[in-house]
């Protein structure tokens, strides 16, 4: 089990890459969150098998089709399992 903590950049707000990674996670069995940050970009927290949160990974390098996805950032942090499912938040709340 892993957890990847990502921030994507580019044209990825206003297009619906929120409610797509929702998706997208839970098809994967994936848990964590979603979340646009105040810069533009959308920061997420994927937990899961290392197959599927792989899967979900590359699937954030392209995301939802009106997403224009320039860069991923990628860090690999210490699985928690903290999470019963995958959500999207509204607010810039810190983690």
């Amino acid at each position: 089990m892993v957890r990847a903590h990502l921030i994507i950049e580019g044209l990825v707000q206003g297009v619906s890459f929120r409610a797509s990674t929702v998706e997208a996670a839970r098809a994967r069995d994936v848990s964590g969150w979603v979340r646009n940050n105040p810069n533009g970009a959308v920061e997420a927290v994927l937990e899961g098998e290392e197959t599927q949160v792989n899967k979900l990974i590359e699937w954030c390098r392209i995301g939802p089709p009106m997403a224009r996805v320039e860069r991923v950032n990628l860090s690999w942090e210490p699985f928690r399992n903290e999470f019963d499912d995958f959500t999207a938040h509204t607010r810039y709340t810190v983690y």
